[in-house]
């Protein structure tokens, strides 16, 4: 017979991971997928679901920008009208993103059961937004999909320890479905003129570094001092900053540093594994690095992905501009890498789960 399940997304990133879940649950149950538009992002066009092979939303709430309390008001008002509407017997929700914790708001509220992809992450740094969100979700889900064994732990530890579920993580579904497609398609490396391994790839966007004048100031101190050719796909928030911190013209001045606009997930995968290493604050850019075998620099103090870090293919700087230059120049993991992260199955393992456990 099959479920109705009402999936949440709010950003190009969740529309990805929801890309081999969608496509699993489609085969067994109903899905509807609502769009927040928590993010607006002119990569998402209709040329993108195409491409990508995506099911496009049934409905965009358009909510856009506005602060953490406007914006997941607004989204529950909207979703609760939805959720009200489609009788859904599971609100599905992925990650640590507002839209996620609106969603599961909303639907604990209506009596409606709330799945939680991706599960059980800590930084344990509650001054981040999304820890909150990861954390308020995680107490009011009735099913939780762990992405690895630790995640399941700190479920465990905060006493969360029935309908939690290890099935891997989504974006190695993703990255499985998608690198061959990429390889394909994208021809970002003819447009850069760029050689494999001739160079590091860089991203930078949140806001611990962002909005931190002193955290940019080494981070682009960094880059500048880095003996490598550098790519920097800089979004724009991050180049509003650094105009506003008078770095703009430092770093567009340097001519072993490529800035470029953000690119597509199919640029971006292409760029990830062809890199020599990565240098990022992205919490899934970390996760795609070492999916592909890239040496990882993450400009944060902690890490949800703390696997990487203990194998020795992640490498924690902060924003130390000298440790940023030594990990640049040196840095080599000499370990073995481990299948943490599933074996590419875990939308289908989403819907058998969901099929065999709670369609009754």
């Amino acid at each position: 017979m099959g479920l109705k399940i009402v999936s949440v997304v709010g950003a190009r990133p969740q529309f990805i991971k929801a890309s081999p879940v969608s496509k699993a649950l489609r085969k067994k149950h109903k899905e509807f997928l609502v769009h927040t538009g928590q993010h607006y992002d002119e990569n998402m066009s209709r040329l993108f679901f195409q491409e990508m092979n995506i099911p496009e939303p049934d409905v965009n709430l358009e909510i856009g920008s506005g602060s953490h309390a406007q914006q997941t008001g607004q989204m529950m008002i909207g979703l609760e009208k939805i959720l009200q509407q489609q009788n859904a017997d599971f609100v599905l929700v992925y990650g640590d993103t507002n839209s996620t914790l609106a969603a599961s708001v909303t639907a604990s509220k209506l009596g409606i059961p709330v799945a939680h992809v991706e599960a059980g992450l800590r930084s344990f740094n509650r001054a981040m937004p999304e820890e909150v969100n990861r954390v308020l979700t995680d107490k009011i889900s009735n099913v939780l999909f762990c992405p690895t064994q630790i995640s399941v732990d700190h479920l465990r530890n905060e006493g969360i320890t029935s309908n939690v579920f290890l099935i891997g993580d989504v974006m190695y579904d993703a990255v499985q479905q998608f690198k061959k497609i990429a390889g394909q398609k994208s021809e970002i490396f003819s447009i850069l003129n760029l050689e494999p391994k001739d160079y590091v790839l860089v991203t930078c966007h949140r806001a611990e570094n962002t909005n931190d004048p002193a955290r940019m100031q080494n981070i682009v101190g960094a880059l500048a001092e880095s003996a490598k050719k550098v790519v920097f796909p800089v979004h724009p928030r991050t180049v509003g900053f650094l105009q506003k911190y008078d770095f703009w013209k430092k770093l567009t001045a340097m001519e072993h540093i490529k800035i470029i606009e953000p690119v597509g997930y199919l640029d971006m995968i292409q760029l990830e594994q062809h890199a020599e290493k990565i240098v990022t604050d992205s919490g899934g850019v970390q996760k795609e690095a070492y999916f592909f075998g890239v040496p990882c620099i993450t400009m944060r103090d902690e890490t949800e992905w703390i696997e990487t870090v203990q194998d020795g293919w992640n490498l924690l700087t902060g924003a130390s501009k000298e440790k940023i230059v030594q990990a640049i120049n040196t840095f080599s993991p000499v370990t073995e890498q481990k299948q943490h992260y599933g074996k590419g199955n875990a939308g289908e393992l989403i819907a058998q789960i969901l099929d065999d456990k709670y369609d009754h």
